[in-house]
């Protein structure tokens, strides 16, 4: 039998190859990091563009974000599973309904306003934190108590206080006209929220410079 000899890469082959691997294994890795870091920021704008929406409109944000899981459109923390549930579709859905038509009838939309403020706050909380997804409880509540809540209590104080200069300026005939633009407000930046989260965090912090802007206007001039 002929003796073949087998020729083996020296040590700097089996170098250059690890090397090689190495580098593969941190290009993977750095992009694991930004597709987290981009689902990330869009959980955050989710979250802001739902929160903002519970200012015009507590139950309707919730709602939205209800039929967003049920059908996985949208993720949701493990937590707020129940959110997708039927019974909770059922009950968010008849309360955003109940609560637009009651923003309708004056004098009873300024007695809502007097618990819309922290129900706002409240649901903007629950909301934001039920969209924020792969991060730790800590940081969750905390943004979502800041963000969340802190967007809808200053929208829902807003409202409620350019709604209050509504009434005395106009007897309360122009509120109906103002409560279906807040519900028409909440049901588009709820589903732009969804489909458009950038968008929709853009849109809220607009939306938030312009109400205090409008509403500190307006209380000048009647002063």
């Amino acid at each position: 039998m002929n003796n073949r000899l087998i020729s083996r890469p020296k040590g700097g082959g089996f170098t250059a190859s690890k090397d090689k691997i190495n580098d593969i294994i941190m290009i993977k890795i750095d992009s694991l990091e930004k597709v987290k870091m981009i689902e990330t920021i869009v959980s955050i704008g989710l979250g802001v563009g739902l929160a903002a929406s519970a200012g015009f409109r507590v139950f309707v944000p919730l709602f939205i974000a209800s039929v967003a899981v049920y059908f996985g459109i949208i993720p949701v923390n493990e937590n707020f599973t129940w959110v997708a549930s039927t019974p909770a579709l059922v009950t968010l859905g008849v309360a955003s309904v109940v609560e637009s038509i009651a923003y309708l009838v004056p004098l009873v939309d300024n007695l809502l306003d007097t618990i819309a403020v922290p129900l706002a706050g409240v649901a903007g909380t629950l909301v934001m934190a039920a969209t924020m997804s792969d991060m730790s409880p800590e940081m969750t509540w905390a943004l979502a108590i800041i963000a969340g809540g802190g967007a809808a209590a200053t929208i829902s104080g807003t409202t409620a206080a350019g709604r209050t200069v509504s009434s005395g300026t106009t007897a309360g005939m122009a509120n109906p006209v103002i409560s279906v633009g807040e519900t028409g407000t909440a049901i588009g930046l709820s589903t732009m929220a969804v489909f458009a989260p950038a968008l929709a965090f853009a849109a809220s912090v607009l939306l938030i410079m312009l109400l205090v802007w409008l509403v500190i206007k307006i209380k000048k001039r009647v002063a």
